[in-house]
């Protein structure tokens, strides 16, 4: 069943700016949250779609720190190709179904994937 009162992280970037990359859902889906699964990154994966993981994981990093913060309104397939690497659950077990999720950036991870990211 579908949560109408998912929270709604305020001030946090719909999308890649020109792309189709959304990074929030604005509303929750009526079957239901859709999973998170962790998605593979291969090295010939396009630089649009290199570029909007970076800047959703900016915008976590921004907003979040290394604070657990709920999925609520985050997109899952977004969270998916940084799942299990720079973003983790945090609740044991970890629901993947649940608006309610607690996840946190790994900060080590991210530096070490996105140096850029850190760089002064």
């Amino acid at each position: 069943m579908a949560r109408e009162d998912m929270v709604k992280h305020r001030g946090f970037p719909g999308r890649l700016p020109g792309s189709d990359h959304q990074f929030v859902v604005r509303r929750a889906n009526p079957k239901g949250p859709s999973p998170i699964v962790a998605r593979d990154r291969y090295a010939d994966r396009r630089p649009i779609d290199r570029a909007a993981d970076r800047a959703f994981l900016a915008a976590l990093i921004e907003h979040f720190g290394e604070e657990p913060f709920v999925r609520g309104n985050l997109d899952a397939g977004r969270i998916g190709w940084l799942f299990g690497r720079e973003v983790v659950a945090v609740d044991d077990p970890f629901d993947p179904k649940s608006y309610d999720a607690l996840l946190r950036v790994d900060l080590a991870k991210a530096r070490a994937s996105f140096p850029e990211l850190f760089e002064e």
